[in-house]
Parts: C-alpha cells; sequence; structure tokens
C-alpha cells in the first residue's frame, strides 16, 4: 500500500522514480480503509531532502498510510522553499489545540543541539506537541536532536557536549533481540551518526521507565524506548540518503570549521570517493517495523486512545 501525499509536493515526482508507491488524496478517497495517520515535524534544516528520506522509508510499507506535515508556527524557517511551509504543512499548535489524534507521530532533529533547550525560540511550542502526545498519539519516534528533546521534556535527562562532532557510520549492537523494533536485525548493524551533543547516559540507565535498546562505545547511546515500546528514541539518522553526510562535511569545511572526515563512510577515507551505503537495508526493517507495531496495536477507533 502507498503513502498518501499532495502531487504537488516536490517528494511526490522524486520518489514516483524510484517506484516508491505514493498516491493523491482523491485516489486514497476511493479506497474503504483505514489508513494509519502519521505525523512529521520537519525540524531539520534540508526541508525537503528530510522529506524525501522519511517518506522513502514510511512508503516502502505494505500498510497505506496518510501523512500530515507539521511546522512550529513560533519559528520563521530559513531554509525550505518560499511558501513551501504555508502550503504543505500545518501549525503543531493546530493540533494540540484541536487535540487532532495520529497513530504516529515523529520529530526529527534540528540544528540547534548546543543550545539549551529552553533558548530555542520553539522550545515551548514543541513541548506542548510533546504533551499533547501523551494521550493523542499512539507511538512517537524522535530522531537525534528530537530524541534529545523528549528524553528531556518528558524525564528530565540532560544533554552533554562531546569533545567534537560525532560523524560517521558506525556499528551497534541490539540489547533485547526480540524486541519488536528489531524482529530480522543481525546482531551488530550499521547506522550514520551526526551530532556535537549526547543526552546523559547514566541518567537514562538511572530511570526505570527508559530501557536502552541499542548502543554502541563509539557512539553511545542509539535506541531508547519507553511505555512498552510506544515511545523511541533515536540518537542517529537511520533515514539519511547515502550522500547525506557527504553534503554535511562539505558544507562544514566551506564554513570553515575544525570538521574530521566521517568516520567508516568513504572507502579508504578518502572524500574524493563515493560512500558506498551499507546502513539502508537495516534502516528500511526498523520503520517497517515500527509501523507493523503501530498497525497491530493502534485502536481502528483513534479517540480509544
Amino acid at each position: 500500500m502507498p503513502i498518501k501525499i499532495p502531487k504537488e509536493l516536490p517528494a511526490y515526482d522524486a520518489l514516483s522514480k524510484e517506484r516508491v508507491f505514493v498516491i493523491t488524496e482523491d485516489r486514497a478517497a476511493s479506497q474503504d480503509i483505514r489508513p494509519l495517520r502519521v505525523g512529521i515535524i520537519n525540524l531539520m534544516p534540508t526541508t525537503i531532502d528530510t522529506e524525501i528520506q522519511l517518506l522513502r522509508l514510511l512508503g516502502n510499507s505494505p500498510l497505506q498510510i496518510d501523512i500530515t506535515f507539521l511546522r512550529m508556527g513560533s519559528h520563521v524557517s530559513k531554509n525550505a522553499p518560499p511558501g513551501h511551509l504555508e502550503k504543505f504543512y500545518i501549525s503543531a499548535n493546530e493540533i494540540v489545540s484541536t487535540k487532532t489524534r495520529f497513530d504516529g507521530l515523529i520529530i526529527t532533529g534540528a540544528p540547534v543541539e548546543t543550545l539549551p533547550f529552553e533558548d530555542v525560540d520553539y522550545w515551548e511550542e514543541l513541548a506542548s506537541v510533546i504533551d499533547y502526545s501523551e494521550k493523542n498519539v499512539f507511538s512517537c519516534l524522535h530522531i537525534c536532536w528530537g530524541a534529545q528533546a523528549g528524553l528531556y521534556r518528558r524525564y528530565g535527562i540532560p544533554k552533554h557536549p562531546l569533545e567534537k562532532k560525532l560523524s560517521g557510520i558506525f556499528p551497534h549492537s541490539v540489547n533485547e533481540q526480540h524486541h519488536m523494533l528489531f524482529r530480522g536485525f543481525d546482531d551488530e548493524f550499521l547506522a550514520p551518526q551526526s551530532r556535537y551533543t549526547a543526552s546523559d547516559r547514566n541518567a537514562i540507565a538511572a530511570e526505570s521507565r527508559l530501557t536502552i535498546q541499542s548502543e554502541t562505545p563509539q557512539a553511545g547511546v542509539f535506541i531508547v524506548t519507553a511505555r512498552e515500546g510506544r515511545d523511541i528514541y533515536v540518537s542517529g539518522h537511520m533515514e539519511y540518503d547515502p550522500l547525506t553526510l557527504d553534503r554535511e562535511y562539505r558544507r562544514d569545511i566551506a564554513r570553515g570549521l575544525p570538521i574530521e572526515i566521517p568516520a567508516n563512510y568513504y572507502p579508504d577515507n578518502d572524500p574524493e570517493k563515493t560512500p558506498v551505503v551499507r546502513w539502508r537495508a537495516h534502516a528500511t526493517l526498523f520503520f517497517d517495523n515500527w509501523l507493523n507495531y503501530v498497525y497491530q496495536e493502534t485502536p481502528y477507533n483513534l479517540v480509544d486512545l
């Protein structure tokens, strides 16, 4: 089954060329099923790239998924194309005030991780969304800074700066092999990381409501769950496409930042060579497992959340 998105969304043509099954609202209306309702709060500076990356993974499921893009009304984006957010996104304040219910909600990373949470201009709005999701969303998937924000808002877990930017492809282990998120996973899997900060592992381990599902000595805590798996916190970027780390690396070099070559990414550690993708299969499987869990466990009538 496909994902339902507007035909005018730039991701529609990009995904159609990749043979990802997408349909328009008119086609979806003719099908007598209840699709999964998934909201995406896209806080990444690469607005359209992130849309494509997430929709590519969500569109691999046999389920029909109704996508709603959400924006922070208290923040003016400097990176989205003019008029894009106004045309394709709705205000997060609107879903909070109307208590709109979703089967799943994704909160992405954001380029604000070095700031204290309260200094982010849209923090109060995002905090209200996190609070609202407790009773109005069956399962929340938090990514990178979005994971740090969720852990801080719900459990007071602090973050701390790393000595240098963590960037590259790292091996991760699975602590609980039979967890529904890791069905079909190998004992070790690769995933991209790209961040300057980390949530405090000791504080996470000390919180009885949190479970560390995956981690690595090189990159630290990777995946944490809570509320019987309904809340998921992912410190990295399984959604990244083959050249995302390359673009970030060259952007940072152009800005004169003291950045290192992303680890385990370029063949022979040579930025002139094309990266080899080694994480796509597990990323696809992870998102498929999440959607299957949401489909199996969400009440048919979202009023019963």
